[in-house]
């Protein structure tokens, strides 16, 4: 059974920054495409970024340069570090796991796990 689990999300001033986790069980998260996705209020759900099973990374246009993401295969934990915050970062972000893939196509793959989200908040 996929487990997966969010934290480190929480309010920030404009400029500042946060480090997302992300607790993975029951996937393996250096061999499986992995993503952070987020939502802001009133608005549909946007991919953020992925990782996928040989550690190649890929990003929204509107985060690259300011986010990262990684893993870590013995802590079974993916990360998402956001820096240079702006406002339009506020949402509420989740991890998702397409086990069954190492490829992730952008964020075109079947993601079949998902957690139940942090929430970040970006103030100006």
């Amino acid at each position: 059974q996929v487990q997966l689990v969010e934290s480190g999300g929480g309010s920030v001033q404009a400029g500042g920054s946060l480090r997302l986790s992300c607790a993975a069980s029951g996937v393996t998260v250096t061999t499986s495409c992995m993503a952070w996705f987020r939502q802001a209020p009133g608005k549909g759900r946007e991919g953020v970024a992925t990782i996928n099973g040989i550690g190649t990374t890929d990003y929204a246009i509107s985060v690259k340069g300011r986010f990262t993401i990684s893993r870590d295969g013995a802590l079974a934990t993916l990360y998402l570090q956001m820096n240079s915050l702006k406002p339009e970062d506020t949402g509420m972000y989740y991890c998702a796991a397409a086990p069954k893939t190492w490829w992730c196509g952008g964020f075109s793959v079947d993601f079949g796990y998902w957690g139940q989200g942090t929430q970040v908040t970006v103030s100006s």
